[in-house]
Order: structure tokens, then C-alpha cells, then sequence
């Protein structure tokens, strides 16, 4: 029988011409994308899906904002809802009683992190971001017990590290100039010092370098070019465009971290150094087998410390001098006045001055809530079959928690819209507020939360000692942002006028 079909299946396609068999084999992809991108049984609703496409959305805008046209998704189907970009699909969660559900109340199910095609190529499923399982379980605990045990002098590095800064603004002489990448240097030479065991100059090319790299490399992930190749990586991997730099500077950060790497070892017998590349080349050193510590992990782990604790606690700061310097009296009838009551003019900052400091301390707060610097957190994944608002999400499904919709939500905070630290003060004291949650929640949540506190109390109350931050005559107060990993203000300009 298949002897005789044979030849008419060769009949037949002699007798078809390049278009039909063209016609035909798009009404095929059609057919295969429709049945992979349909809604499995009792998945949570959401708009109509496209072929190859899914959802339609302007890729131009920042992904969090076209979510957040929420107010008419939520409206329609309520805090949880499905949308797909290209290859990728998940689940938007909005609201803090449904975050929390997912986030604490089911921890274990959501502790895993998806398939994201950049930070996959990026990353290769090592490092402490984007890793899972039993890897990712080992490598958190390794640098959380290595940060605490560094955090004994991590106080005196973010003072010491603040000295410089204000040496660096005191250059400026009260002229106007962008604070970017002075803010940039000192908050990364805090994670240098405790990844590498040395800072580097403000005047250093090398570390300039180093950073503006990271700028571009976060930019452009956050970027257009960056969702692009997120939702159609099997294309994107192959064309030319600015996305690519993404790869080209990651290879140059890397050599970096390789160097420092290789100096390590070459040391590693001779130095008493405690930070956390040599801690992590002793633990290397126990020859475990079945552990994940080795090179490629420590390269990943390093990359991701220097990431993550450069770029979050340095935007955090410059909102809050950009809030300052739009809020004059805030600044200087409340906040330092706070810090002349506490603290005075002669010394540093402490971490044991915040606990006298209330209205700082809300300042910094509703700094965090405004700037809303990561809007949609760092996805997460479902390691197993599970049930969120009634909706079946099948194991491996992608969460995407929307931290804009708590941080905005008019039924939790007074004035939403407004920069108002009274949002955190109540009888003059400060008022913890439960669906505050700018370092996320449940397992993956931010390990080096405290120490970004630390950073952001002692840099600020110390910059706002020693200056007063004003926008220049000539310039307009902006809050616009742009979209990288965070959610960051655009350049802007201050004049930094000393108090003494």
C-alpha cells in the first residue's frame, strides 16, 4: 500500500508550483503555532492571541506599562491573567493579596526562575539570578552565609566609600553636573570590595569602562531590541542589530572578572583576603564533586553580585537626590534638619542613627515606592502543578509579579500618585506598611537586602549633610524614566551646594 501511495504523493507534488507549496506550508505552521500557543484547560484568561505574534503589544514601550494598561486587563479579568509575547508566555499577577499568595504562601512552588532567552545565553542556567534547583539552592547559601560574614565591616566600607563620594561632588564646586556615574562608582566599589577586596579610583579608565559597559548591557536587555529577542530568539540569535552588543560586552565584562579571577589564585595561598572570590576559590579548593562550586559558577555568581548590587541601590540614590531636589522643603525642613537634630555636622552616619531617624527613614521609603525600580520583579516558575485564584497553572508556568500594582494601589496608600513620606509615618514615628515589597518576597527574594539598606541610609544622609541638592536654574525638573533592568530616572543635572 505505501509502495503504491508513493507515487502519487511524487505526482502531486511535481504538479504543485512554488506558491502553493508555500501556502501550504504556512497554513501548517498556523495549524502547529495555534495548537502550542492555545490555553491549556482552566489557565487564567487574557486577550486575544495572534499567530506567531500572541499578544499584540508596542514592544517599543517599557513591557511593565503595556501590562499595565492592567487597569483595563485587571478590569476584565481580574488580578491574575495569561499574555504571550512570541515564544514566551506568562502569567501576570497583580495586587498584594494575590502576590503574597503566590510569593510566601506558595514559596516552594514559585522558588524557580523561567527560561529567559537573553539571561539563558547570558548566563547558561549558573550564577544566583537565573540558576535553579539544588545549584541555586547551594550557591544562595553560600553567599548569603559569605555576606553576612562580611557585613561585620560593611558599614565602615559604606562610610569610608561615602567620604570619596562627597570628595568627588566637592570637585563640582556648586556647577551643575549629572550625578550618574559618580553615584554609579561608589555604590560598585562597595560590591568591589566585597567581591574583588579592593575599590577602584573614580578617575580609573578601566572601571569607568567597566561601568558604562554595564550601563549599555542593562539598557539594552531592558530595552526594545531586548524584548525583541526575548520573544523570538531563534530569529533575533541570527540577525544584526544593537541587541548584539548585549553579547559583545558581556564577553568584556567577563575577561574582566577573569583577571580578577586569575590574580586571586595566583594569591590564594599567601592571602588572608575574606571576600568573596577568594572565600568561594577555598570552597573550590574541598574538591566536592557533586557540588556546582567551580569556575564557571564563581565567574556567573561574581557577575551577578557585581550586577545586581550596582545597579538597584545606585538608581534607588539617584531618585532620591532628583526627589530632593524636587521637594526643597522636605529636604531642608525636614530631612536635614533630622540629620542636624541626630547626627550633626562632625561625624558619619551610622546604621544605629536610622532607628532615631523616622522621617528619613520614610523619606527613603516612599523614594523606594515612587521610583518603583524593578515594576514587574524578577519572573519566577512553577516547579510543580498548582492552583493560584482558582486557575490551574500547570508546572513550568512563567509568573510575572506586578509590584507597580501594589506600590500604586489607591486602596492601600493615601495618595498614591503623590510623593508624600507621611505614607510611612504614623504619630511621628515610622510605620512599617506589610504591602511594601520593592525587594520582592518569598524565596527569591533580594538576598542582599540589608546590606542595600545599609548602603542607601548611610550614602543619602551623608550627601545630605554635607550638600544641598537644587535643580539648576536653566534645567526642568523631569521624573521621566527609562527601562533597563530597573526602572531609572533619565540624565539629569543638580547643583550640590554645601552647607558648611
Amino acid at each position: 500500500m505505501e509502495l503504491q501511495l508513493w507515487p502519487v504523493l511524487v505526482y502531486l507534488l511535481e504538479k504543485l508550483n512554488s506558491w502553493m507549496l508555500l501556502v501550504i506550508l504556512v497554513t501548517f505552521l498556523l495549524i502547529i503555532d495555534f495548537v502550542r500557543k492555545r490555553r491549556p484547560r482552566n489557565f487564567p484568561p487574557g486577550p486575544q492571541l495572534f499567530p506567531f505574534v500572541g499578544t499584540i503589544v508596542d514592544l517599543r514601550q517599557p513591557l511593565h506599562l503595556e501590562i499595565h494598561k492592567a487597569k483595563k486587563l485587571s478590569a476584565r479579568y481580574g488580578n491574575i491573567f495569561s499574555v504571550q509575547f512570541g515564544s514566551l508566555t506568562f502569567v501576570v499577577v497583580s495586587g498584594y493579596q494575590m502576590v503574597r499568595e503566590a510569593l510566601v504562601h506558595q514559596a516552594e512552588i514559585f522558588a524557580d526562575r523561567p527560561n529567559i532567552p537573553l539571561l539563558q545565553e547570558i548566563f547558561r542556567g549558573f550564577g544566583l539570578i537565573s540558576s535553579n534547583g539544588h545549584i541555586w539552592r547551594q550557591q544562595r547559601k553560600f553567599a548569603s552565609a559569605t555576606l553576612k560574614s562580611i557585613a561585620v565591616s560593611f558599614e565602615e566600607k559604606v562610610q569610608e566609600e561615602s567620604r570619596y563620594l562627597v570628595e568627588a561632588i566637592e570637585e563640582e564646586k556648586g556647577q551643575p553636573f549629572d550625578p550618574h556615574y559618580k553615584i554609579n562608582s561608589a555604590v560598585s566599589n562597595i560590591i568591589c570590595s566585597i567581591t574583588f577586596g579592593n575599590r577602584f579610583d573614580y578617575h580609573d579608565n578601566n572601571f569607568q569602562e567597566l561601568l558604562h559597559l554595564l550601563a549599555e548591557t542593562l539598557l539594552l536587555i531592558g530595552s526594545f531590541w531586548g524584548q525583541l529577542y526575548n520573544a523570538f530568539p531563534l530569529i533575533m540569535r541570527w540577525l544584526p542589530g544593537p541587541f548584539q552588543k548585549i553579547f559583545r560586552h558581556w564577553e568584556k565584562l567577563q575577561h574582566f572578572v577573569k583577571g580578577v579571577i586569575a590574580k586571586h589564585k595566583e594569591e590564594l595561598d599567601q592571602s588572608e583576603s575574606g571576600d568573596y572570590i577568594h572565600c568561594y576559590l577555598k570552597e573550590i579548593e574541598k574538591g566536592d564533586t557533586s557540588s556546582y562550586f567551580h569556575e564557571e559558577n564563581l565567574l556567573c555568581c561574581t557577575l551577578d553580585l557585581f550586577l545586581t548590587g550596582t545597579e538597584t541601590t545606585a538608581t534607588a540614590i539617584r531618585w532620591a537626590l532628583l526627589y530632593m531636589a524636587a521637594y526643597p522643603h522636605i529636604q531642608g525642613r525636614k530631612v536635614q534638619l533630622e540629620i542636624d537634630a541626630v547626627i550633626g555636622q562632625c561625624r558619619q552616619p551610622t546604621v544605629e542613627d536610622k532607628e532615631h531617624m523616622p522621617y528619613t527613614s520614610a523619606v527613603l521609603s516612599e523614594v523606594l515606592r515612587m521610583g518603583n525600580i524593578v515594576p514587574l520583579g524578577v519572573p519566577r516558575m512553577s516547579t510543580s502543578d498548582t492552583t493560584l485564584a482558582g486557575f490551574h497553572l500547570p508546572k513550568g508556568t512563567t509568573v510575572m509579579t506586578s509590584l507597580t500594582s501594589i506600590m500604586f494601589d489607591k486602596n492601600v496608600w493615601e495618595t498614591p500618585d503623590t510623593f508624600n513620606p507621611e505614607h510611612f509615618l504614623e504619630n511621628g514615628q515610622y510605620r512599617r506598611r506589610e504591602a511594601f515589597l520593592p525587594f520582592s518576597a518569598g524565596k527569591r527574594a533580594c538576598p542582599g537586602e540589608q546590606l542595600a539598606r545599609t548602603e542607601l541610609f548611610i550614602f543619602f544622609t551623608t550627601l545630605l549633610q554635607k550638600f544641598t541638592f537644587q535643580v539648576p536654574a536653566s534645567a526642568k525638573l523631569s521624573f521621566a524614566f527609562t527601562l533597563s533592568l530597573t526602572r531609572c530616572p533619565k540624565p539629569f543635572q543638580l547643583r550640590a551646594l554645601p552647607r558648611c
